[in-house]
């Protein structure tokens, strides 16, 4: 085995979140206040600004074995001693075994990345976009407001993943199934069968409403 293809091994600092899943390439602003936490980041800023995220389920109490690091891009102190953070997700890791639990979780972890695939990745990133517009489209007009896609969404197939997965509202325990994926295909297929409910889901509501609507 030579050493390029041994896996990384480190000690990170660990911050669980409840409900938080943070994805490569996406921002994550932090709010510290909890004494333990202003130890922790305050060490990290004097280091390489990096601690990983990991989500807690707050209804088992559980914490996920797999997170994403995070690097602090900015930091603002405020005069109590919180801090005002922005985050960026690097790269995922596993947890391997806690080193230490006071005052803050430190980790033993290994780095981990999808695997490379000869799928046809770009006609399915293609399908999710075009499903990502309809269900924003069709949000747009059960809500009369104005909403629309960021121009620079991603057009790589494995950031584009990140982008949808990290953009799911109010399901966790999903979005965590998507961040332990290491296959980008099976992410972006996941992803387009929760869009196409929520499209159908959308479109009926939709339906009804102008039902409603054309009665008047």
């Amino acid at each position: 085995m030579t050493s390029s293809s041994k896996i990384a091994v480190r000690e990170l600092p660990l911050f669980p979140l409840p409900e938080v899943v943070l994805f490569p390439t996406r921002p994550l602003p932090l709010h510290i206040f909890e004494f333990r936490y202003r130890i922790m980041m305050n060490t990290i800023l004097e280091s390489d600004r990096r601690f990983g995220v990991l989500m807690v389920d707050p209804i088992q109490g559980t914490i996920a074995n797999v997170g994403c690091c995070a690097e602090i891009i900015h930091c603002q102190r405020l005069p109590d001693d919180r801090m005002e953070m922005l985050t960026l997700g690097q790269q995922r890791f596993r947890v391997l075994e806690y080193v230490r639990e006071k005052p803050y979780r430190v980790g033993l972890v290994e780095w981990i990345e999808d695997q490379p695939t000869s799928d046809d990745l770009h006609s399915l990133s293609t399908e999710v976009e075009q499903l990502l517009r309809d269900v924003v489209r069709l949000s747009a007009k059960l809500t009369e407001k104005d909403i629309e896609l960021p121009e620079d969404l991603p057009d790589l197939p494995t950031e584009l993943s990140y982008w949808v997965a990290s953009n799911l509202y109010g399901v966790a325990p999903e979005q965590q199934a998507l961040l332990e994926l290491q296959d980008t295909s099976a992410r972006l297929q996941r992803e387009a069968e929760i869009l196409t409910s929520t499209r159908n889901h959308l479109a009926a509501r939709s339906v009804l409403k102008d039902t409603f609507n054309n009665m008047g």
